[in-house]
């Protein structure tokens, strides 16, 4: 049976990979989107993954298990993010090289995505640990609990901006928007590689489970903190945006947090 519910995992996974391409679809229709727009698209991208971990993972780790536990898991998923962050610093690329990347180059290019987007995807197989066990939305005849709906909603979300910050350097140098479509889904590859093997893990071994929601949690915090919102500030002053784009960030956050309140009240 595990097969069917990994199965249901994985093609979750790929959904909210293929949503990054979402981001790519604006231009399809313009040219160019305004740097301030950018980053409030950035801001909301971090409010939807930093309410998620608080009120999905967290919240939901103190009622597997205490809170030592799920403090435990934070801090582990944080220093595994730190870990392969720094191992893969220096080797940072601009999203432009994806385009013409040879085989040396494509390996880093996948090291580096793996690193920012498998948390993700261990964040989502985290939250299906109950499949068929407990919940409300019935789904290929397996109930789901209802905290896989909202990291599902959460993290495809957040991933449509993402695909954005890929595609804009791409059509700057003039890549075929359908390319830039299939690299923002590329990027994104890792999610279901992620949620997979989180998925197994948490359900052969469900006394992890406190500590695998405290791992998510952890782990999205630090790329939010770490990653997202520092690039959009930075995106934000070399833009030449007042303050820097603070005003811009902080607007997409409460956006993000506003958008995801009543769903995880519906989902509740």
């Amino acid at each position: 049976m595990i097969g069917y519910e990994l199965g249901i995992v994985l093609a979750v996974g790929i959904f909210t990979a293929a949503v990054c391409g979402v981001g790519t679809l604006p231009f399809f229709f313009v040219d160019e989107i305004s740097d301030r727009l950018t980053v409030v698209l950035w801001g909301f991208a971090g409010g939807v993954m930093l309410f998620a971990s608080l009120f999905g993972f967290i919240f939901e780790g103190l009622e597997e298990g205490t809170l030592v536990e799920v403090s435990v898991g934070l801090l582990v998923g944080i220093g595994v993010v730190v870990v392969a962050d720094r191992v893969i610093t220096g080797y940072e690329f601009a999203p432009r090289e994806m385009a013409q990347a040879d085989f040396k180059k494509l390996v880093l290019i996948v090291g580096v995505l793996t690193v920012h987007s498998f948390p993700e995807g261990v964040a989502l197989g985290v939250a299906f640990a109950d499949l068929g066990i407990e919940g409300d939305l019935v789904l290929g005849g397996l109930v789901v609990p209802s905290l896989a709906v909202f990291i599902t909603v959460a993290i495809s979300v957040q991933n449509i901006p993402e695909g954005l910050a890929v595609a804009i350097p791409l059509k700057t140098f003039g890549v075929p928007n359908w390319h830039i479509f299939g690299w923002a889904v590329f990027s994104s590859l890792p999610q279901p590689l992620g949620a997979g093997i989180a998925y197994i893990f948490v359900v052969w071994a469900r006394e992890f489970l406190p500590y695998g929601f405290g791992f998510a949690a952890g782990a999205m915090i630090y790329l939010v903190l770490h990653d997202i919102f520092p690039d959009a500030l930075d995106h934000g002053h070399g833009a030449g945006l007042a303050n820097g784009g603070r005003r811009e960030l902080f607007l997409g956050i409460v956006i993000g947090v506003a958008l995801m309140a009543p769903i995880l009240l519906l989902t509740e």
